[in-house]
């Protein structure tokens, strides 16, 4: 009798297992189709941040492909917008979708699918002038209206040793200003290489230590270097709002203002426009690969912590115009290719996206080199122990290759030890950077302040929701 007893409160208390029938669509919570997965494929997937909670999923057993992992995670995540990562081969983790980041696997199944898409040099030439018509039209640099003709905005030059410094502002569109700052050797003699240095999104912008530092020991070997800032960042936000800064025209603007800052150095006597270079790291780094693929005159370019085949940038100022669409889909591993055969140095480190970069893009990139019989001009500076940013190490990578290609004085730089000597620079503080004044009185009376004419510029109309700060 106790026996008896004993069995049937057993079975009131164990959980009920309901069986799923087509009345109620097969539907789960979804942390059990995921438990199914971790048993057919003996892997482990974690959930951290708990984006599976309480969502629950129509057939969700019926979406498990068995003998494919990668499909079977993407159906059951993808109907609530979330996505996986590969950690390891045994371990993924749980992320919400991110139009701009996949996860390495997905890049490196990208470019293989790339390599086998144009195996000779004439089927690259064909795919490399369709993506760049394309990543000219997405940007919108074929709507913008012409460069107004009037004469730049320059401040008094500053003389140091062996170089000068003056602000620029330059009316890139009408009403819509580019601010920043011109390197020169001093004395400046004869015609001199250029050098356009796009920041990215690294603290003050154009204003840092290591962005003036970058530019000037450019300058002391012989380069006209130009900097400049990012749109609705630094001195543009005397006429766009910081929060404007994700709004998609950013990409516009910032391409279209190294374009047109280009477009009056060729004007300039002391100028030689046959030896221009490009640098700059992060959201600069992006700029830098866009330049450099769709600019003719870029020559040398060295994009640096920015180079992957699994993340376009996360800021709508280095992805927001869609132009990694092209072609079906590209990657920013393929745009640094659309380089070739010009010399271009890739600068990666360990602590970010660009990790995969010695066995993932590199080669990619490097094959494609190979289609020209030039390997040997593009190179990998690596540094595994390091993060993301544009420090020391990653600069006296980018010096010398820049000398090399560009035909610069290195000497010009180095101690009696032969290395080169950035102390003797100096850093200016931000007030002597600025082209309108501490509170921006001197701004041109006809600057634009309005960002929906600023899209109508280019006969579009302004769609994005913001707040704009009080």
């Amino acid at each position: 009798m106790k026996k008896l007893f004993f069995m049937i409160m057993l079975f009131l208390f164990l959980p009920k297992i309901e069986a799923q029938t087509s009345d109620d669509n097969y539907k789960e919570p979804i942390v059990k189709a995921i438990k199914t997965i971790e048993s057919l494929f003996k892997v482990t997937i974690k959930d951290k941040d708990g984006l599976l909670k309480d969502k629950e999923l129509d057939y969700a057993e019926w979406r498990i492909r068995q003998g494919n992992l990668d499909v079977s995670l993407t159906a059951i995540l993808a109907p609530f917008d979330l996505t996986f990562f590969k950690e390891n081969d045994s371990t993924y983790a749980i992320r919400k979708f991110e139009y701009a980041r996949r996860s390495a696997n997905i890049g490196k199944e990208r470019l293989e699918f790339l390599t086998d898409l144009y195996p000779n040099l004439k089927t690259w030439e064909i795919r490399k002038a369709d993506l760049k018509q394309c990543i000219i039209g997405s940007i919108g640099l074929d709507k913008a209206p012409p460069m107004p003709k009037g004469k730049p905005i320059l401040t008094p030059k500053r003389i140091y040793k062996d170089y000068s410094v003056e602000n620029i502002g330059l009316e890139i569109m009408p009403g819509v200003y580019v601010t920043g700052s011109i390197y020169k050797p001093y004395p400046l003699k004869g015609k001199a290489a250029v050098v356009i240095t796009p920041n990215g999104h690294f603290g003050d912008g154009r204003y840092r230590k290591d962005e003036q530092l970058r530019c000037a020991i450019l300058a002391k070997m012989g380069a006209v270097v130009v900097n400049f800032d990012l749109f609705a960042w630094g001195e543009s936000t005397l006429q766009f709002d910081s929060t404007l800064h994700r709004n998609s025209i950013a990409q516009t603007i910032q391409v279209l203002s190294a374009e047109r800052l280009l477009d009056y150095l060729a004007t300039q006597k002391y100028a030689d426009m046959n030896r221009v270079g490009v640098t700059g790291g992060s959201g600069g780094g992006s700029m830098t690969m866009f330049l450099a693929a769709i600019d003719n005159r870029i020559k040398v370019s060295v994009p640096v912590v920015m180079t992957s085949s699994h993340f376009v940038g996360g800021c709508p100022c280095e992805s927001g115009r869609g132009l990694h669409l092209c072609g079906n889909g590209t990657n920013n591993a393929e745009i640094a290719a659309m380089a070739a055969p010009k010399p271009q140095l890739i600068v990666s480190d360990g602590g970010d996206w660009t990790a995969t970069v010695p066995e993932l893009e590199f080669p990619f990139i490097q094959k494609t080199y190979g289609l020209y019989g030039k390997k040997e001009l593009v190179e990998n500076a690596h540094f595994p122990k390091e993060g993301h940013n544009y420090g020391e190490s990653k600069r006296m990578a980018m010096y010398p290759f820049m000398a090399k290609y560009l035909g610069l004085d290195i000497s010009k730089v180095k101690n009696s030890k032969g290395e080169i000597d950035e102390s003797t620079c100096v850093i200016e503080p931000t007030e002597k950077l600025l082209v309108f004044g501490a509170k921006g009185e001197k701004l041109p009376t006809n600057a634009l302040k309005d960002i929906d004419q600023l899209y109508a510029l280019f006969g579009e109309k302004n769609e994005k929701v913001y707040e704009v700060k009080k």
